[in-house]
């Protein structure tokens, strides 16, 4: 029996990392040694402390049950005390913050909550693939930002036409930015909650790589400028600040309005987060300050050995100052699937295509951290061998 795919999944794209993951099974399947530096997935382990607390609380028996779609309200207060603790921002455990299944599935669901066919969101491009597919699923439009190095890869506003501004109804960000790496100032978040007020619009911000950044400045959350709080919504991970990408929990959290809409969706269609997990990110946030930092100065070792020889070899980039990720432009003759598939031929490393986040990405390619300082510098040692 042939079934006929729905038109929403027609009209969605292949999802990057899922070719990726089919060209490095395959390549793997030829008995190449592959290197994989494509998906944004630690290499580092889950601290011991927090893997002892999911197998404490998991032999609870209260905790084998379901679970409160919002969060236990100890994880909520927890999250709201580390808000108020990293940001300098205050909000309601009760009302402003809500536990989601990593920041993934959230980002996914919001636009069920705020758009409706026809709609328009204003979308990154490049861009981290779910705000597309989660506004195809809503049956709404969207209309690309491009982010350009000239423009230190934030969306240039003054592009976007009258006639779309008044039309939008959310505007995705995301800082660190995935996959350029870039980092929002105040002035620019000033400048997108001002245009949000003006227009009507609300915004979703993409907060996963907050804690992983090089130098002093932390990276900033959208509600440290003033007014954010009337039209924005945040979504933070677990995954990459605490090792914990397969456990599957974050939290979004902002205008109550907002956060209660998404909450509405999420309840018809999840029933929360296992509360033993719940309890290991509560631990991950109490005790997890020096295990991060100490993952960061691995990342850190890694960007500098990748960054010092890559451009010994002639790649043109800079040092990040966030993100585990390298945004690299591909040398001249090349497009970025070109090139790409290039390395994996000649090189047996996956590297993911700047096109495979947007159009705009084209003529760039991206470089996860995510191996040890040994695999990298047998990536560049291929990579110098490689024909250009």
């Amino acid at each position: 029996m042939a079934f006929e795919k729905a038109e929403r999944l027609q009209k969605l794209p292949p999802y990057l990392f899922a070719e990726l993951d089919r060209l490095k099974v395959s390549a793997r399947a030829e008995g190449r040694d592959i290197i994989d530096l494509g998906v944004g997935d630690p290499d580092l382990e889950t601290a011991p402390f927090i893997v002892d607390e999911l197998y404490a609380k998991a032999k609870i028996q209260s905790n084998q049950q379901y679970p409160s779609g919002a969060g236990m309200p100890i994880f909520r207060e927890t999250v709201a005390a580390w808000l108020k603790k990293r940001f300098g921002i205050v909000m309601d455990p009760h009302t402003e913050i809500f536990s989601c299944i990593g920041a993934k599935e959230a980002i996914a669901h919001f636009p069920l909550a705020i758009l409706n066919p026809g709609d328009l969101a204003l979308i990154p491009d490049p861009c981290y693939p779910p705000y597309k597919s989660g506004t195809t699923f809503a049956g709404a439009d969207y209309e690309l930002m491009p982010l350009r190095k000239e423009n230190n890869y934030f969306p240039d506003f003054s592009l976007i036409s009258e006639e779309s501004l008044k039309r939008a109804k959310v505007m995705f960000l995301n800082y660190p930015n995935n996959p350029t790496a870039a980092c929002a100032t105040k002035e620019f978040y000033r400048e997108a909650v001002a245009l949000a007020k003006k227009y009507d619009f609300c915004i979703a911000s993409d907060l996963a790589y907050s804690e992983m950044f090089f130098g002093d400045e932390k990276p900033l959350s959208i509600f440290e400028v003033d007014g954010a709080m009337d039209v924005a919504i945040e979504f933070h991970s677990h995954s990459k600040t605490f090792n914990m990408t397969g456990w599957r929990i974050g939290f979004f959290c902002g205008n109550a309005e907002l956060v209660a809409m998404l909450g509405k969706v999420k309840s018809n269609i999840d029933s929360g987060v296992f509360q033993a997990v719940q309890y290991a990110a509560i631990k991950a946030f109490i005790e997890g300050d020096e295990k991060v930092k100490e993952n960061v100065a691995i990342y850190k070792a890694r960007r500098d050995l990748m960054v010092t020889g890559l451009q010994s070899l002639g790649y043109e980039l800079e040092a990040p100052e966030a993100t585990f990720y390298l945004w690299i432009p591909v040398p001249k003759g090349y497009s970025s699937s070109e090139f790409c598939m290039k390395v994996l031929e000649e090189a047996n490393v996956l590297v993911t295509p700047g096109n495979g986040f947007g159009s705009s990405g084209d003529g760039f390619f991206r470089i996860a951290l995510t191996v040890g300082e040994d695999v990298l510098q047998e990536v560049l040692t291929r990579f110098k061998g490689m024909s250009l």
